[in-house]
């Protein structure tokens, strides 16, 4: 089973078994999720924690190192929140306690079998994802998904938390409907706003459009002609109706 989603889930593993870790993550590769790495310690998970985007770690409870897998999840969620699967083989009493506190998506018992696994990952990212549908307070007035802003950074909501981004990252936006897909480098997120909103709410004189479906940041441009706007690998369509605007941001020399 392969996702069909825009961007594959990013799953951080922590395990100390090197073959359990490898079944692991040849399985959740072959079920179409991205696994960003394997630490065998606690704080191999933070480094990797902190420097790339999860959207789901798998732990197991007992692993080498100061910290053990339920201390661990301690320090990844103090980052950032992040849903969790417990992988042991340990059932006292003493340890379940200490790893309800962190609130588990799943326990899945060693050695676990991969219809568990898939179960258990797919339950996780769903209420994650339940748990993501934005509250009154995180809506503006008019009913609309927040999209906050300090200084030059953006913080959107993926899966159920905000995510930093950096504007001048931002290549281009692409509408599909209601939503709208803003595209970075690395990343691509989907808002559920419309293109107009985003460019009501983003007042940047960097950011145009191009078209009634595109909008870009100008800064990201490498060629045109008068027809197309190329960024990185994308040809961009310029519509007849936007092009005085887009070449009115330019300076002649």
């Amino acid at each position: 089973m392969t996702m069909n989603v825009p961007e594959r889930m990013h799953i951080l593993i922590v395990e100390d078994e090197p073959i359990l870790a490898m079944d692991l993550s040849d399985s959740l590769e072959a079920e179409g999720y991205c696994v960003i790495g394997v630490a065998n310690n606690g704080r191999k998970a933070l480094e990797l924690f902190q420097s790339q985007p999860v959207d789901l770690v798998i732990c197991d409870i007992r692993i080498k190192g100061d910290w053990d897998g339920i201390e661990t999840i301690r320090q990844l969620t103090a980052e950032r929140p992040v849903p969790v699967v417990y992988l042991t083989a340990l059932n006292d009493r003493d340890t379940l306690e200490r790893a309800k506190q962190t609130y588990p998506a799943a326990f899945l018992t060693k050695p676990c079998q991969l219809p568990s696994l898939r179960t258990a990952v797919e339950l996780a990212i769903h209420n994650a994802t339940l748990r993501a549908t934005p509250t009154p307070a995180e809506r503006d007035g008019g009913g609309r998904e927040a999209l906050l802003q300090i200084n030059n950074y953006f913080y959107i909501k993926q899966n159920y938390q905000f995510v930093r981004f950096d504007m001048n990252d931002l290549l281009y936006l692409e509408a599909d409907n209601t939503h709208t897909k803003l595209v970075t480098a690395t990343r691509k997120y989907i808002l559920r706003l419309t293109l107009s909103n985003i460019l009501e709410r983003i007042s940047q004189p960097w950011l145009v459009r191009i078209h009634r479906s595109y909008a870009i940041n100008i800064n990201s441009v490498e060629s045109f002609n008068d027809v197309e706007v190329s960024i990185g690998q994308q040809l961009l369509p310029l519509s007849r109706s936007c092009k005085d605007d887009f070449m009115r941001r330019f300076s002649y020399r």
